[in-house]
């Protein structure tokens, strides 16, 4: 809430500069003549290759299921109740994965890294179930989760025109968005106090589609009694570990159950998926009903030039610094690392390295620039042939192009706040002295109630972190601020004062109250300015930094927001709705099928079974990554049966947790992954090596059953 600068938790951060010149924009001569750009508007030359059919993937709505696609390609009737059951049966978990009903008792099934933090805070004094697993043998043995919700899609409406309409009389960009967002916001109000007058739990949302070509209304049943019902121990939800994460072949048991209750028993409800316990064969057709979170399909290839050249870079460079002091403090003091949860934070911060890393080689090495590149001059050249068309939208790729230039300028100073709010790997000290300064400021400026307890809700949600972890990571902050402004700049004068980068990391994480929640609290009750903790100066010598540049980001990014609203306007008049809109963290069906796929002349098999598990376990007996819990050895599990699969559907972060489903929308696996030639998928889609990783419908049955015991979710799920 008090910025979107310096986050980056699930996306990127970008960098902004506030543009006081503008260089003159590139002059272009269409007559409906083919685009020929010259080779230095672009950072290099890219070869022109063969565009596919489905350049921007296949997330589909689901009000715009291309029905004669799923028929000729899937032989599936995607008619109006194949539609609802999978609309019905799908759920948003919180505001972070997907999972979906597998029974008429509101049983729930997500992955177990979408449900770690969850069964970290139901453990009771003495237990460590993220070590032992959980298994509530009975419906009244099941957990409470605090603040744990999930959300069931209930209905789409169409409110383009209304939103669109607002604009219409509008002149000029900015005005015109401005115009548009209020509609959108009066539309959800109206809609919100009309639901709440019959239902509490009916939520709806407007949301933007092809960047604001398309609006939705959504509306959302919320169900907040979710309770954990099972989990399995870390060792196998995370078998392999990082050096396993985003590759395959795998064999991993990513899953776990919760269930919604309902006026204190569980729900009952008709809107769930069946069970396929004979799952799915290599060659079949599977769909996924999820939530991806986000993509960046409508990247122009200056926007993608800037990000691999400019914002990867700095940004892991950071990363694996942070990643670097976790490691060695997890590995050195283990028992404190666990109590303040930081392995959890490790995991985190290595899954989002290791996505990041995929996303910047596929930029580099593979052949996204190249099909970006042959979509971009295929949209010019069909825009040149409609005068019209032209004149409204031609220029808009020069326009982002400037852009990118102020935000390379930019990353001189702005870089020194990469992360700056990431919980993952950023000091959680100078997080909750950043809402310290804030939340003071605003309540005494007279900031509105609701304004003021957002930001405290926010700021009391900062969990601690130990001082020594602290001390390393506060050090490496303020040093990227000397490397990115210079020991001349006023800001890092301010700051040192005579002492060194060191002894002030250290000064800070000695003295500082806001190591403990219960301070800050205090703090922020009364006025943490004025409370005079060591974090007050260091604090009030960087905050009106980060805040300017914060500024100059929004302007820039708003600037750049309209001309890629401008270019989806262009795609949009061109293709209307024929192509999925990027991903919104909202429900999509994926289509794809079971497949294998060749990798350095080698074929990947579609399945692994549960004998690969325990052979890496011998194998690989030496590592940690690689350990079965000893109930997984004593048992008598079937180890032929398919344990992971790989599909050709298309995910996203988001859409961790989805059922994958056949073409009967029975439950035939579990998403829990991607390989690591998915990665580039954020930027255009391919199916030729990138694959969704599932858990194995079989694999799910035999193991509750053979090594958990779990003989009512068994009978529960098959009945």
């Amino acid at each position: 809430m008090i910025s979107s600068f310096g986050m980056a938790a699930c996306t990127p951060p970008t960098q902004v500069a506030q543009v006081t010149t503008r260089a003159e924009i590139p002059s272009t001569e269409h007559h409906n003549q083919p685009i020929e750009p010259t080779p230095s508007f672009y950072d290099e030359e890219y070869a022109e290759v063969e565009i596919g059919p489905f350049e921007d993937g296949k997330m589909w709505t689901l009000d715009n299921i291309p029905v004669d696609y799923m028929r000729d390609t899937h032989g599936v009737e995607a008619d109006s109740a194949w539609i609802a059951k999978a609309r019905l049966g799908a759920l948003r978990l919180g505001s972070f994965c997907s999972a979906s009903f597998v029974s008429e008792k509101g049983l729930v099934m997500t992955n177990h890294h979408c449900a770690r933090d969850s069964i970290t805070e139901v453990e009771r004094d003495g237990e460590s179930l993220l070590d032992n697993g959980f298994y509530a043998k009975d419906d009244s043995l099941e957990r409470s989760v605090a603040g744990l919700y999930v959300e069931q899609l209930i209905q789409i409406d169409d409110v383009s025109e209304e939103v669109l309409n607002a604009a219409a009389d509008v002149i000029g960009a900015g005005p015109q968005a401005e115009a548009r967002r209020k509609r959108a916001e009066a539309i959800e109000r109206r809609n919100n106090t009309r639901l709440a007058a019959s239902d509490s739990t009916l939520r709806a949302e407007v949301v933007n589609l092809y960047s604001g070509g398309r609006y939705a209304l959504y509306t959302y049943k919320k169900y907040a009694d979710v309770r954990l019902v099972f989990a399995p121990e870390l060792a196998v939800g995370y078998f392999g570990g990082d050096t396993d994460n985003f590759t395959y072949p795998r064999h991993t048991f990513d899953a776990s159950f919760f269930r919604v209750w309902s006026e204190s028993s569980p729900l009952k409800t008709p809107d769930y998926f069946r069970w396929e316990i004979d799952g799915a064969s290599e060659g079949e057709s599977v769909f996924v009903v999820g939530n991806p979170g986000s993509t960046s399909r409508l990247s122009t290839v200056s926007q993608l030039e800037y990000r691999r050249n400019t914002e990867y870079p700095a940004m892991l460079e950071i990363l694996s610094d942070r990643i670097a002091v976790m490691e060695q403090y997890v590995e050195n003091e283990a028992i404190t690392a666990d109590s303040f949860d930081v392995r959890n934070d490790l995991m985190t911060a290595m899954n989002m390295q290791k996505s990041y890393d995929g996303e910047y080689k596929g930029l580099l090495y593979g052949d996204v620039l190249s099909r970006a590149y042959s979509s971009e001059i295929d949209l010019r050249n069909r825009l040149a042939e409609n005068d019209s068309l032209d004149q409204i939208y031609g220029k808009v790729w020069d326009d982002i192009k400037l852009i990118q230039k102020s935000k390379r300028a930019s990353s001189a100073k702005a870089g020194a706040f990469y992360h700056f709010l990431n919980p993952a790997v950023s000091s959680h000290v100078l997080t909750r002295a950043l809402y310290g300064y804030v939340y003071t400021l605003l309540r005494q400026r007279g900031a509105p109630p609701e304004q003021l307890k957002g930001i405290y809700d926010e700021g009391l949600a900062i969990t601690s972190w130990p001082k020594a972890l602290e001390k390393e990571i506060i050090e490496r902050r303020i040093r990227d601020l000397s490397t990115y402004l210079g020991d001349s700049d006023p800001t890092m004068k301010r700051l040192l004062k005579g002492v060194t980068i060191e002894q002030l990391a250290d000064s800070v994480a000695m003295y500082t109250a806001l190591t403990d929640t219960a301070a800050f609290r205090a703090m922020l009750d009364d006025n943490y300015l004025a409370s005079g903790d060591v974090t007050v100066d260091l604090i009030s010598a960087i905050a009106p930094l980060y805040f300017t540049l914060d500024q100059e980001l929004q302007a820039l990014g708003d600037q750049e927001q309209l001309f890629v609203s401008r270019l989806a306007g262009a795609e949009f008049a061109l293709n209307g709705d024929a192509a999925p809109p990027d991903a919104t963290f909202t429900l999509r069906i994926a289509d794809g099928i079971v497949s294998s796929y060749s990798q350095s002349g080698t074929i990947v098999p579609a399945f692994t079974t549960l004998e690969g598990a325990f052979e890496l376990a011998v194998i690989r007996s030496e590592e940690t990554e690689w350990q079965l819990p000893e109930r997984w050895k004593a048992s008598s599990v079937d180890r032929s049966i398919p344990f992971n699969l790989v599909s050709t559907n298309d995910i996203t972060g988001g859409n961790s947790g989805s059922p994958l489903l056949n073409a009967d929308l029975e439950v035939v696996g579990l998403i829990f992954d991607g390989n690591i030639e998915s990665l580039p998928n954020e930027f255009v889609y391919s199916d030729k090596q990138a694959r969704a990783i599932s858990v194995d419908s079989r694999a799910i049955l035999a193991l509750l059953e053979s090594v958990y015991e779990a003989d009512r979710i068994v009978a529960e799920i098959i009945q």
